[in-house]
Protein backbone atom coordinates (compact mmCIF):
# COMPACT_ATOMS: atom_id res chain seq x y z
CA UNK A 1 0.00 0.00 0.00
CA UNK A 2 1.25 3.46 -1.09
CA UNK A 3 -0.29 5.51 1.93
CA UNK A 4 1.07 8.68 3.70
CA UNK A 5 0.11 10.29 6.65
CA UNK A 6 0.67 13.52 6.59
CA UNK A 7 1.78 16.61 3.70
CA UNK A 8 5.55 16.69 5.38
CA UNK A 9 5.78 12.45 5.14
CA UNK A 10 8.00 13.78 1.96
CA UNK A 11 8.31 10.53 -1.07
CA UNK A 12 11.55 10.95 -3.67
CA UNK A 13 10.38 11.75 -7.40
CA UNK A 14 11.03 8.75 -9.30
CA UNK A 15 15.11 7.95 -9.77
CA UNK A 16 16.35 11.00 -8.15
CA UNK A 17 16.64 12.72 -4.60
CA UNK A 18 14.01 15.31 -4.97
CA UNK A 19 11.62 15.15 -1.80
CA UNK A 20 8.08 16.27 -2.33
CA UNK A 21 4.62 15.90 -0.43
CA UNK A 22 2.24 13.35 -0.82
CA UNK A 23 -0.04 15.62 -2.67
CA UNK A 24 0.78 18.35 -4.92
CA UNK A 25 -0.87 21.64 -4.83
CA UNK A 26 -2.72 22.17 -8.66
CA UNK A 27 -2.82 26.24 -9.36
CA UNK A 28 -4.89 25.96 -12.58
CA UNK A 29 -7.77 27.09 -10.29
CA UNK A 30 -5.25 30.53 -9.28
CA UNK A 31 -7.02 33.05 -10.84
CA UNK A 32 -10.37 34.14 -12.57
CA UNK A 33 -9.27 34.31 -16.24
CA UNK A 34 -10.77 31.34 -17.26
CA UNK A 35 -14.33 32.28 -15.61
CA UNK A 36 -14.07 30.28 -12.95
CA UNK A 37 -11.45 29.87 -10.39
CA UNK A 38 -10.00 31.40 -7.02
CA UNK A 39 -9.78 35.02 -6.54
CA UNK A 40 -6.05 35.99 -5.73
CA UNK A 41 -7.03 35.95 -1.94
CA UNK A 42 -8.73 32.79 -1.74
CA UNK A 43 -5.74 31.54 -3.67
CA UNK A 44 -3.74 33.17 -1.29
CA UNK A 45 -5.16 30.96 1.57
CA UNK A 46 -5.27 27.95 -0.36
CA UNK A 47 -1.49 27.94 -0.79
CA UNK A 48 -0.74 29.71 2.76
CA UNK A 49 -2.67 26.13 4.54
CA UNK A 50 -0.99 23.61 2.15
CA UNK A 51 2.56 25.03 2.92
CA UNK A 52 1.46 25.28 6.51
CA UNK A 53 0.99 21.98 6.90
CA UNK A 54 4.11 20.61 4.88
CA UNK A 55 3.02 21.00 1.77
CA UNK A 56 5.83 22.08 -0.41
CA UNK A 57 4.93 20.80 -4.21
CA UNK A 58 3.15 23.09 -6.09
CA UNK A 59 2.08 22.34 -9.92
CA UNK A 60 1.45 25.38 -12.12
CA UNK A 61 1.65 26.13 -16.23
CA UNK A 62 2.24 28.93 -18.08
CA UNK A 63 -0.95 28.94 -19.86
CA UNK A 64 -2.70 28.46 -16.54
CA UNK A 65 -5.23 31.47 -16.09
CA UNK A 66 -3.26 33.31 -18.68
CA UNK A 67 -0.11 33.64 -16.60
CA UNK A 68 -1.80 34.73 -13.60
CA UNK A 69 -1.33 31.39 -11.71
CA UNK A 70 2.48 32.14 -12.06
CA UNK A 71 2.61 35.52 -10.98
CA UNK A 72 -0.05 34.37 -8.02
CA UNK A 73 2.61 31.70 -7.21
CA UNK A 74 5.83 33.78 -7.11
CA UNK A 75 4.24 36.39 -5.17
CA UNK A 76 2.99 34.02 -2.43
CA UNK A 77 6.55 31.95 -2.28
CA UNK A 78 8.49 34.85 -1.76
CA UNK A 79 10.06 34.06 1.84
CA UNK A 80 10.14 30.60 1.66
CA UNK A 81 11.00 29.68 -1.81
CA UNK A 82 13.68 27.72 -1.20
CA UNK A 83 11.56 25.26 1.04
CA UNK A 84 9.07 24.72 -2.44
CA UNK A 85 9.27 22.99 -4.82
CA UNK A 86 7.74 24.23 -8.37
CA UNK A 87 6.81 22.68 -11.29
CA UNK A 88 5.93 24.53 -14.10
CA UNK A 89 5.32 23.53 -18.08
CA UNK A 90 6.34 25.15 -21.53
CA UNK A 91 4.36 24.02 -24.79
CA UNK A 92 1.27 25.88 -24.71
CA UNK A 93 1.07 29.19 -26.82
CA UNK A 94 0.99 32.80 -25.00
CA UNK A 95 0.73 34.40 -28.38
CA UNK A 96 -1.57 32.61 -30.75
CA UNK A 97 -0.71 34.32 -33.89
CA UNK A 98 2.84 33.46 -33.36
CA UNK A 99 3.47 29.90 -34.71
CA UNK A 100 6.74 30.00 -32.33
CA UNK A 101 5.17 30.48 -28.90
CA UNK A 102 4.23 27.18 -28.34
CA UNK A 103 5.47 23.75 -29.34
CA UNK A 104 7.87 21.31 -28.14
CA UNK A 105 10.50 22.81 -30.05
CA UNK A 106 13.86 24.68 -28.22
CA UNK A 107 12.62 28.50 -29.35
CA UNK A 108 9.34 27.94 -27.49
CA UNK A 109 10.92 25.93 -24.70
CA UNK A 110 13.68 28.70 -23.74
CA UNK A 111 11.20 31.44 -24.80
CA UNK A 112 8.59 29.79 -22.26
CA UNK A 113 10.96 29.42 -19.51
CA UNK A 114 12.11 32.67 -19.21
CA UNK A 115 8.75 34.22 -18.97
CA UNK A 116 7.59 31.79 -16.74
CA UNK A 117 10.38 32.85 -14.48
CA UNK A 118 9.67 36.36 -14.46
CA UNK A 119 6.42 35.38 -13.73
CA UNK A 120 7.58 33.03 -10.68
CA UNK A 121 9.82 35.79 -9.46
CA UNK A 122 12.65 33.40 -9.02
CA UNK A 123 15.84 32.58 -10.80
CA UNK A 124 15.25 28.76 -11.38
CA UNK A 125 12.53 26.45 -11.40
CA UNK A 126 12.86 23.23 -9.79
CA UNK A 127 10.56 20.77 -12.25
CA UNK A 128 9.96 21.44 -15.87
CA UNK A 129 7.39 19.38 -17.76
CA UNK A 130 6.91 19.13 -21.77
CA UNK A 131 3.59 19.97 -21.50
CA UNK A 132 2.30 18.03 -24.01
CA UNK A 133 3.19 15.89 -27.07
CA UNK A 134 3.28 18.16 -30.62
CA UNK A 135 4.01 15.27 -33.24
CA UNK A 136 6.33 17.64 -34.70
CA UNK A 137 9.77 18.51 -32.92
CA UNK A 138 12.31 15.93 -33.03
CA UNK A 139 13.32 14.35 -29.21
CA UNK A 140 17.14 14.76 -29.97
CA UNK A 141 16.23 18.88 -29.83
CA UNK A 142 13.88 18.57 -26.76
CA UNK A 143 16.00 16.31 -24.48
CA UNK A 144 19.42 18.48 -25.89
CA UNK A 145 17.53 22.26 -25.29
CA UNK A 146 16.65 20.73 -21.36
CA UNK A 147 19.80 19.53 -20.97
CA UNK A 148 21.33 23.18 -21.74
CA UNK A 149 18.73 24.60 -19.30
CA UNK A 150 20.12 22.47 -16.59
CA UNK A 151 23.50 23.44 -17.42
CA UNK A 152 22.73 26.47 -17.14
CA UNK A 153 20.98 26.50 -13.61
CA UNK A 154 17.59 28.37 -14.91
CA UNK A 155 16.25 24.21 -14.40
CA UNK A 156 16.92 21.63 -11.78
CA UNK A 157 15.06 18.46 -12.53
CA UNK A 158 12.91 17.63 -16.04
CA UNK A 159 9.58 15.48 -16.66
CA UNK A 160 6.85 15.34 -19.22
CA UNK A 161 3.16 15.33 -19.52
CA UNK A 162 0.42 14.20 -21.85
CA UNK A 163 2.40 12.24 -24.17
CA UNK A 164 2.63 8.61 -26.31
CA UNK A 165 4.71 6.14 -23.41
CA UNK A 166 7.21 5.13 -26.50
CA UNK A 167 8.36 8.57 -26.89
CA UNK A 168 8.72 9.31 -22.90
CA UNK A 169 10.79 6.03 -22.84
CA UNK A 170 12.86 7.07 -26.32
CA UNK A 171 13.44 10.23 -24.35
CA UNK A 172 14.49 8.91 -21.31
CA UNK A 173 16.98 6.04 -23.28
CA UNK A 174 18.47 9.05 -25.26
CA UNK A 175 19.19 10.94 -22.39
CA UNK A 176 20.89 8.49 -20.62
CA UNK A 177 23.02 7.59 -23.39
CA UNK A 178 24.11 11.06 -24.14
CA UNK A 179 24.44 11.14 -20.73
CA UNK A 180 21.75 14.41 -20.68
CA UNK A 181 20.00 15.03 -17.97
CA UNK A 182 16.82 12.20 -17.36
CA UNK A 183 13.17 12.96 -17.15
CA UNK A 184 12.29 12.15 -13.14
CA UNK A 185 8.47 12.78 -13.69
CA UNK A 186 5.54 11.85 -15.64
CA UNK A 187 2.11 13.78 -15.27
CA UNK A 188 -0.92 12.03 -17.19
CA UNK A 189 -4.62 11.81 -16.16
CA UNK A 190 -5.67 8.96 -13.88
CA UNK A 191 -8.38 8.04 -11.94
CA UNK A 192 -10.75 5.53 -10.88
CA UNK A 193 -12.50 6.86 -13.97
CA UNK A 194 -9.43 7.02 -16.27
CA UNK A 195 -7.49 4.28 -15.87
CA UNK A 196 -6.22 3.05 -19.56
CA UNK A 197 -2.70 4.63 -18.53
CA UNK A 198 -2.44 1.27 -16.66
CA UNK A 199 -1.64 -0.38 -19.95
CA UNK A 200 1.38 1.38 -21.34
CA UNK A 201 2.21 4.83 -19.48
CA UNK A 202 2.63 3.78 -15.56
CA UNK A 203 4.54 0.36 -16.45
CA UNK A 204 7.02 2.36 -19.00
CA UNK A 205 7.07 4.92 -15.83
CA UNK A 206 7.85 2.40 -13.52
CA UNK A 207 10.62 0.90 -15.92
CA UNK A 208 12.23 4.14 -16.74
CA UNK A 209 12.21 5.93 -13.62
CA UNK A 210 9.85 8.25 -13.76
CA UNK A 211 7.56 9.11 -10.48
CA UNK A 212 3.70 9.54 -12.10
CA UNK A 213 1.71 12.83 -10.94
CA UNK A 214 -1.63 12.32 -11.50
CA UNK A 215 -3.96 15.16 -12.53
CA UNK A 216 -7.50 15.22 -12.45
CA UNK A 217 -7.63 12.47 -9.90
CA UNK A 218 -11.34 13.24 -9.49
CA UNK A 219 -11.77 13.55 -12.91
CA UNK A 220 -13.35 17.37 -13.13
CA UNK A 221 -15.58 16.91 -10.01
CA UNK A 222 -16.97 13.93 -10.78
CA UNK A 223 -16.02 11.54 -8.41
CA UNK A 224 -16.80 14.00 -5.29
CA UNK A 225 -20.51 13.42 -6.25
CA UNK A 226 -21.08 16.38 -7.69
CA UNK A 227 -22.78 15.54 -10.85
CA UNK A 228 -26.04 13.01 -11.64
CA UNK A 229 -27.47 11.18 -14.54
CA UNK A 230 -29.47 14.95 -14.47
CA UNK A 231 -26.45 16.07 -15.94
CA UNK A 232 -26.34 13.52 -18.66
CA UNK A 233 -28.69 15.76 -20.43
CA UNK A 234 -27.94 18.79 -22.54
CA UNK A 235 -28.08 21.87 -20.41
CA UNK A 236 -28.25 24.50 -23.34
CA UNK A 237 -25.78 27.27 -23.76
CA UNK A 238 -23.13 26.82 -20.75
CA UNK A 239 -19.76 27.32 -22.32
CA UNK A 240 -16.68 28.27 -19.67
CA UNK A 241 -18.16 26.29 -16.87
CA UNK A 242 -16.39 23.43 -15.48
CA UNK A 243 -19.49 21.02 -16.66
CA UNK A 244 -19.18 22.42 -19.86
CA UNK A 245 -15.74 20.91 -19.50
CA UNK A 246 -16.35 17.49 -18.37
CA UNK A 247 -19.03 17.09 -20.72
CA UNK A 248 -17.05 18.18 -23.90
CA UNK A 249 -13.99 15.79 -22.91
CA UNK A 250 -17.43 12.99 -22.68
CA UNK A 251 -16.57 11.54 -19.07
CA UNK A 252 -20.17 12.50 -17.94
CA UNK A 253 -21.55 8.39 -18.72
CA UNK A 254 -23.31 5.97 -17.54
CA UNK A 255 -20.37 4.07 -16.44
CA UNK A 256 -18.72 6.93 -14.92
CA UNK A 257 -21.41 7.98 -12.88
CA UNK A 258 -21.95 4.06 -11.55
CA UNK A 259 -18.48 4.05 -10.56
CA UNK A 260 -19.09 7.47 -9.08
CA UNK A 261 -22.28 5.45 -6.90
CA UNK A 262 -19.61 2.78 -6.05
CA UNK A 263 -16.84 5.39 -4.12
CA UNK A 264 -20.30 7.01 -2.87
CA UNK A 265 -21.29 3.87 -1.15
CA UNK A 266 -17.62 3.18 0.00
CA UNK A 267 -17.66 6.84 1.52
CA UNK A 268 -20.97 6.36 3.25
CA UNK A 269 -20.05 2.88 4.94
CA UNK A 270 -16.07 4.45 6.15
CA UNK A 271 -16.97 7.89 7.32
CA UNK A 272 -14.72 9.59 4.68
CA UNK A 273 -15.72 11.82 1.43
CA UNK A 274 -16.22 10.82 -1.81
CA UNK A 275 -13.47 13.01 -2.85
CA UNK A 276 -11.28 11.75 -0.10
CA UNK A 277 -11.77 7.54 -1.29
CA UNK A 278 -10.97 8.45 -4.92
CA UNK A 279 -7.25 10.54 -4.11
CA UNK A 280 -6.73 7.62 -1.99
CA UNK A 281 -7.19 4.99 -4.21
CA UNK A 282 -4.77 6.89 -6.67
CA UNK A 283 -2.28 6.89 -3.86
CA UNK A 284 -2.43 3.20 -3.60
CA UNK A 285 -0.70 2.91 -6.38
CA UNK A 286 3.10 1.95 -6.32
CA UNK A 287 3.63 4.00 -9.47
CA UNK A 288 2.29 7.09 -8.10
CA UNK A 289 4.09 9.73 -6.46
CA UNK A 290 1.77 12.59 -5.43
CA UNK A 291 -1.81 13.32 -6.86
CA UNK A 292 -2.80 17.01 -7.88
CA UNK A 293 -5.28 18.68 -6.10
CA UNK A 294 -7.18 21.70 -7.52
CA UNK A 295 -9.23 23.10 -5.40
CA UNK A 296 -10.83 26.40 -5.35
CA UNK A 297 -11.91 26.85 -2.04
CA UNK A 298 -10.47 26.33 1.33
CA UNK A 299 -13.37 23.88 2.22
CA UNK A 300 -12.27 21.99 -0.95
CA UNK A 301 -8.29 21.91 -0.19
CA UNK A 302 -9.26 20.33 3.90
CA UNK A 303 -11.31 17.67 2.04
CA UNK A 304 -8.64 16.61 -0.20
CA UNK A 305 -6.02 16.74 2.22
CA UNK A 306 -8.23 14.15 4.39
CA UNK A 307 -7.60 11.68 1.58
CA UNK A 308 -4.20 11.14 3.23
CA UNK A 309 -6.47 9.91 6.14
CA UNK A 310 -8.38 7.19 4.51
CA UNK A 311 -8.54 3.66 5.26
CA UNK A 312 -10.21 1.04 3.80
CA UNK A 313 -10.32 -2.53 4.09
CA UNK A 314 -9.20 -5.09 1.24
CA UNK A 315 -12.41 -6.16 0.48
CA UNK A 316 -13.68 -2.80 0.05
CA UNK A 317 -10.73 -1.35 -1.81
CA UNK A 318 -11.10 -4.41 -4.39
CA UNK A 319 -14.90 -3.36 -4.80
CA UNK A 320 -13.58 -0.07 -6.42
CA UNK A 321 -11.06 -1.99 -8.28
CA UNK A 322 -13.67 -4.41 -9.98
CA UNK A 323 -16.17 -1.46 -10.47
CA UNK A 324 -13.47 0.42 -12.38
CA UNK A 325 -11.80 -2.56 -14.32
CA UNK A 326 -10.65 -2.32 -17.90
CA UNK A 327 -9.32 -4.52 -20.45
CA UNK A 328 -5.33 -4.13 -20.47
CA UNK A 329 -6.16 -5.61 -24.14
CA UNK A 330 -3.58 -7.10 -26.31
CA UNK A 331 -0.94 -8.24 -25.52
CA UNK A 332 -0.84 -7.78 -21.83
CA UNK A 333 -4.10 -10.15 -21.55
CA UNK A 334 -2.27 -12.55 -23.82
CA UNK A 335 0.82 -12.57 -22.09
CA UNK A 336 -0.85 -13.22 -18.69
CA UNK A 337 -2.98 -16.05 -19.65
CA UNK A 338 -1.25 -19.07 -17.68
CA UNK A 339 -1.07 -21.28 -21.09
CA UNK A 340 1.25 -18.81 -22.33
CA UNK A 341 3.04 -18.11 -19.33
CA UNK A 342 3.73 -22.28 -18.92
CA UNK A 343 4.64 -22.20 -22.63
CA UNK A 344 7.29 -19.51 -21.60
CA UNK A 345 8.36 -20.63 -19.07
CA UNK A 346 7.96 -24.22 -19.27
CA UNK A 347 5.43 -24.86 -16.33
CA UNK A 348 8.62 -23.58 -13.67
CA UNK A 349 7.47 -20.91 -11.52
CA UNK A 350 9.57 -17.91 -11.78
CA UNK A 351 9.13 -14.61 -9.80
CA UNK A 352 10.32 -11.37 -10.25
CA UNK A 353 11.18 -9.41 -6.87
Amino acid sequence: MHTSLALNHYRLLGRSGLRVSPLALGTMTFGTDWGWGAEQAEARRLFDVYVERGGNFIDTANRYTEGSAERFVGEFAAGRRDRLVIATKYTLPMQPDNPNSGGNHRKSMVRSVEDSLQRLNTDYIDLLYLHAWDFTTPVEEIMRAMDDLVLAGKVLYLAVSDLPAWQAARMQTLAELRGWSPLIGLQIEYSLLERTVERELIPMAQEMGLGVIPWSPLSGGILSGKYSRRDLQPMGEENGTRRAMVRNKGMLTERNLSITAQVQALADESGFSASQVALAWTLRNPAVTAPIIGARTLAQLEDNLGALDVRLTEEQWQRLETASAIELGFPHDFLALQATRDIMFGGQMIERR
